[in-house]
């Protein structure tokens, strides 16, 4: 797909307009215009001493350039081309940015005063943390780069992004923020980030003037009265984040109260660093609507691909399902996003990735529910895949099982549901993650997803048959759960019969019933067991604070302190053997997890041959995960129920000597497994394997990355 070179000639044209010639022309044109910094910056050095001001607003797909002249006037270039009447114009814009010619997308201008203030401030800065030694590769930072979009769209102030992804240190992002001096500065902190965000709250609090500060983002949502208690100042995003920043910025030039920003959690009400003592209030929170595009800034693509990161994505917000370890309150119902827009930025995304040729071309789409729940779910996918396909992009996402397979729905909808998984595919679908959870009943009813076990094997089956790619989350463990349940859960991880073997030759019908069908599933099984197609084994129930599931763990009693870093509440197990285990089975993944996510992330960023190799080493690990699952079974089956310290001491020792025992057998297996696969990947792909296997090979110990910190941390 040829980017057109459209937008530098128009912004050549507007620059001599001004009465400038610049000394050079623009540089390649996939960079210049997806940083609004770099386009000031660009205008000002090469028109240095021939214009008075620049100042750049708008977002991507209509950036806006405003150039002083010496004589007094602006001129103001729409550089999409389009006529600046068929802008929506803010009200304030409208009313200081009197237009010689509207109907055309450059025009000379008079820009007030009051105008040009709003164009230039509030500064700005919204920052992505990251610990790199538990993720060593970047995903685009697509929660602030979203919120920059609806930011850039009010044409308030300037607004920068900063993600420590990109080698950007704690220490260093306090530096830039030092340095800047923003006026509002927003962080997206997730799970796993609150020590990171603690310590940059405390870094810009003492500034002698703070900004004001909004931070957002799945962690702040489940933590929010931790953080209001011990930074009253702070200002806390309780949903997407959009609606919120544009409210936000209007608040800061006083068209607004702080009651009129929705989705905000605070106290009193700071401004410029100080505080108005009040009751704790919070907004109320703005409904999930995503109806029109939901479309980021790219600012930030291009490093993100020099790191060999992925590109996100999304088309809707929100699930179509409550389950009862997942609060709602800050992600709401399914709501989809439009597609207008989407042909416009995968254009734009393709120029970038033109740039990335060693780079695969799939898009992560970050849907919770890919599908939904509107009766034009099928057509509106099929379009969404058409245009990622006709773009050239492989695409994933996330999906319910009940999207598959649904025991209330008739033969002809699951024939149709088939056909459309399979022309999916067709259309560059690489991959589906689904949250299976459990193949267990009464767990599944206890996690409230609304299916079976036989569902999910029958979905399991059908998706493997129609040769759709998958993987699965699984939840293995829970506080609430029986020895028996954890039997079952064992069993049907190993279960042979779900992995089928792709049948292309068959017809979506033929498929559906055939799924039913003892003899076919016999015939057409791999042998595989289905725990190959789980991401990741030995998972534990996460208590997540407001979620149902916890609140049922409080009420038998067995909640322990909060832990902020992951927005939890520390549970004990009703029976304490599984919850010796389940411990056990968190320090065998967190012993793994780095090496594992690098092996994850090569397989998202690499294509054919060196991908499936990929694979095949990560099903080293899940050999040896599973294999521990069935050692930490067979020690609980040797002590009582009932508990005693000096049996748990030893139930302890015994597992830590199965999992020394099944470490030092995978040492050798997947040693070999990656001497095997380095000859087949890049030399830098290769390079940051061997340092990821180097650094596993040599750790000592069962240290968890997020060890329990209370509340008081």
């Amino acid at each position: 797909m040829e980017h057109p070179p459209e937008p530098f000639a128009r912004l050549v044209t507007a620059v001599r307009l001004a009465g400038a010639r610049p000394t050079a022309g623009p540089p390649d044109h996939s960079e210049l215009l997806l940083d609004p910094r770099a386009l000031r910056s660009w205008v000002e050095r090469h028109c240095a001493g021939e214009v008075r001001r620049v100042r750049v607003a708008g977002a991507l797909d209509r950036r806006l350039l405003f150039v002083e002249r010496s004589a007094g006037r602006w001129v103001v270039a729409d550089l999409s081309g389009r006529p600046h009447r068929t802008r929506i114009w803010p009200a304030w814009a409208r009313d200081t940015v009197m237009l010689d010619k509207p109907a055309s997308w450059l025009s000379l201008a008079d820009v007030d005063e009051p105008g040009v203030e709003r164009l230039s401030r509030p500064g700005v800065l919204l920052a992505a943390l990251y610990h790199p030694e538990t993720f060593p590769l970047p995903r685009f930072p697509l929660g602030i780069s979203t919120v920059a979009r609806a930011a850039r769209e009010t044409l308030l102030g300037t607004v920068s992004l900063a993600d420590m992804q990109l080698g950007l240190s704690l220490d260093g992002l306090a530096a830039r923020i030092e340095a800047d001096r923003p006026d509002v500065l927003g962080v997206s902190a997730t799970f796993g980030q609150y020590d990171l965000l603690v310590q940059l709250l405390e870094s810009v609090y003492a500034q002698n003037d703070p900004p004001l500060v909004v931070v957002g983002g799945s962690l702040t949502a489940r933590v929010e009265r931790i953080l209001l208690d011990r930074f009253p100042q702070l200002l806390v995003a309780r949903a997407g984040g959009e609606s919120t920043i544009s409210a936000l910025l209007a608040h800061w030039h006083g068209d607004r109260t702080l009651d009129e920003v929705p989705g905000l959690g605070y106290v009193g009400a700071p401004r410029g660093g100080g505080l108005a003592v009040g009751r704790r209030r919070t907004a109320k929170t703005v409904t999930n609507d995503v109806t029109a595009d939901v479309v980021p800034e790219l600012d930030l693509l291009p490093a993100t691909l020099d790191r060999h990161g992925v590109a996100q994505l999304e088309t809707s917000r929100g699930c179509t399902s409550y389950c009862s370890f997942c609060p709602r309150d800050h992600k709401g119902s399914w709501a989809g996003a439009g597609t207008g827009r989407l042909p416009w930025l995968l254009g734009e995304l393709a120029a970038v990735y033109d740039r990335y040729p060693q780079v695969s071309r799939t898009l992560y789409l970050v849907d919770e529910e890919f599908v939904g729940r509107d009766a034009d779910a099928t057509d509106r996918v099929l379009g969404l895949a058409g245009l990622l396909h006709e773009a050239k992009f492989g695409w994933e996402s996330s999906c319910r099982v009940d999207q598959i397979v649904d025991p209330d729905r008739d033969q002809g909808w699951h024939v149709e549901r088939a056909e459309m998984w399979r022309t999916l595919v067709a259309r560059g679908l690489r991959r589906m993650l689904f949250g299976v959870e459990s193949g267990v009943d009464s767990i599944l009813d206890r996690f409230a997803k609304n299916t079976t076990g036989e569902q999910n094997l029958l979905a399991v089956r059908t998706l493997s048959a129609l040769g759709v790619p998958t993987r699965f989350t699984y939840i293995t463990f829970d506080p609430l759960m029986t020895l028996d349940e954890l039997k079952a859960t064992h069993a049907f991880q190993g279960r042979t019969d779900l992995l089928l073997a792709p049948q292309p030759d068959l017809s979506p019908a033929e498929v559906v019933r055939g799924v039913h069908d003892a003899q076919f599933v016999t015939a057409t099984g791999t042998g595989q067991p289905f725990y190959r197609g789980i991401s990741y084994l030995l998972v534990s129930m996460e208590c997540l604070i407001g979620a149902a599931y916890t609140r049922r763990v409080q009420q038998a009693g067995l909640a322990g302190t909060v832990t902020p870093s992951m927005g939890r509440v520390e549970a004990r197990y009703a029976d304490w053997r599984i919850g010796v285990a389940a411990g056990w089975a968190q320090r065998w993944i967190d012993r793994h997890f780095a090496l594992d996510y690098t092996f994850k992330s090569l397989e998202k960023i690499l294509d054919g041959d060196p991908r499936r190799q990929v694979r095949e080493a990560r099903g080293v690990l899940k050999d040896a995960s599973y294999a521990v699952l069935g050692d930490l079974i067979a020690e609980i089956g040797t002590h009582p129920l009932h508990h005693d310290p000096a049996n748990e001491a030893v139930l302890d020792a015994r597992i830590w000597q199965r999992a020394e025992n099944r470490l030092t057998l995978l040492r050798g297996v997947l040693t070999a497994a990656v001497h095997d696969l380095l000859p087949d990947l890049g030399q830098e792909h290769a390079a940051l394997l061997v340092t990821e296997h180097r650094r596993w090979s040599t750790a000592s110990g069962w240290t968890l990355i997020n060890a329990a910190d209370s509340c008081a941390s």
